[in-house]
């Protein structure tokens, strides 16, 4: 998850790999490993990454944010990106009246179709 948060902060700046190696002292291929997760940085080097990037630690590694029932009866722990996926599905009215519905089996329909 990491790697992919660090990706999409990095696509949404407009930056090459090598361009975000450059601003934090790491080569392009270090980069690669950071986004593919097959390293993960060092305390030092995530620093300079949410730097560069702009982005705070928490968003970089998805910490999740906690929800509190309208009747404050219970709370629940959401990762932000879950949340990120509820807002665009509301936006879709049919899609996500229909996962409301039945959301088992509208799943199985989506990821068929995905395949």
């Amino acid at each position: 998850m990491l790697g992919q948060r660090i990706k999409e902060a990095r696509l949404s700046k407009g930056l090459s790999q090598e361009q975000l190696g450059d601003l934090i002292g790491v080569s392009k291929v270090t980069i690669c490993w950071y986004e593919s997760n097959t390293r993960t940085p060092s305390l030092e080097n995530f620093e300079k990454l949410v730097d560069a990037l702009g982005i705070s630690a928490d968003d970089a590694l998805g910490k999740e944010i906690t929800a509190v029932s309208e009747n404050s009866e219970y709370t629940v722990k959401v990762a932000k990106k879950d949340l990120e996926i509820l807002s665009a599905l509301k936006a879709q009215k049919n899609v996500y009246n229909k996962l409301y519905e039945d959301p088992i089996r509208t799943s199985e329909l989506i990821s068929r179709k995905l395949k």
